[in-house]
């Protein structure tokens, strides 16, 4: 059993409900990223989503894009990252970490470190799951069942315009939980219409029977409480990587936890 998946049932017994923040690795100082996820987890997250910085990242808005680059500038890339993984597991073992990222920079680190490394290498870093966002299920059956192998989830989105039949494709394939996009369009824009999302959520169950977490458009504690009644987990980034992009190195850890215990204590409310 995967750490992600014990964390879910762990929570479902306590009738309560996941916070999962995501922030860029790397982001906004090489360096702070393992002492963020150390902070994320006092304030109370679940699971942590750490986001690999990649150059063209097509599903993520400006806020994170810029992120990105900035991470990408300082020399932060997939080596470091599981290196930031490596290092948040000399003190924690049980929280889980969930990589999310695009598929150039996953396929790259196999051409350069030999066919299978990135799982691998994943696995020993002490890394949970892996959302994939350009991967689509139907391609993906032997490398699900490859990070099966290492005791790792593959996640997936879904989104408003998601098919039953890719709804069904998603199941076959994903472990851990589902990331339901709340909202057409890339990460941080536009506002949550919850209504929605209770609407949407009973069809996803109807073909997925892992956890449903939601993200894109949460930036406070009012609408994290109103997603997480309907819900599994509650998705958080562009809010967080907004709070920090220009803080000093000293405000960022502080200034998270802050910000997270408020969504945190909503959740529990």
């Amino acid at each position: 059993m995967s750490r992600i998946q014990t964390t879910f049932e762990q929570l479902k017994a306590q009738g309560r409900k996941a916070l999962i923040p995501y922030v860029t690795a790397g982001f906004p100082f090489a360096d702070i990223t393992p002492a963020l996820m150390h902070g994320m987890v006092e304030a109370g997250a679940d699971v942590i989503e750490l986001g690999v910085p990649f150059s063209d990242p097509m599903a993520d808005g400006p806020v994170i894009q810029k992120a990105g680059e900035k991470a990408l500038s300082l020399g932060v890339g997939m080596v470091q990252v599981l290196d930031h993984v490596r290092e948040f597991r000399k003190r924690n073992s049980t929280t889980p970490v969930v990589l999310m990222g695009y598929a150039n920079p996953v396929e790259r680190y196999d051409q350069v470190h030999g066919e299978g490394a990135f799982v691998r290498d994943s696995a020993e870093a002490g890394v949970d799951g892996v959302l994939i966002v350009d991967y689509p299920p139907e391609e993906c059956e032997q490398f699900a069942a490859s990070l099966r192998a290492h005791n790792m989830d593959l996640i997936f989105l879904l989104a408003p315009t998601s098919t039953d039949e890719r709804m069904a494709q998603v199941a076959r394939v994903a472990s851990g939980y589902v990331y339901y996009v709340s909202l057409k369009g890339v990460t941080g824009s536009g506002a949550l219409d919850t209504s929605a999302v209770e609407q949407m959520l009973p069809r996803i169950r109807q073909h997925v029977t892992i956890p449903v977490g939601v993200g894109f458009g949460i930036r406070d504690a009012a609408t994290a409480q109103a997603i997480g009644k309907v819900a599994d987990a509650v998705v958080i980034g562009s809010r967080i990587i907004q709070l920090i992009e220009d803080q000093e190195h000293a405000k960022v850890v502080p200034l998270t936890i802050d910000f997270l215990r408020g969504i945190r204590k909503a959740l529990d409310a």
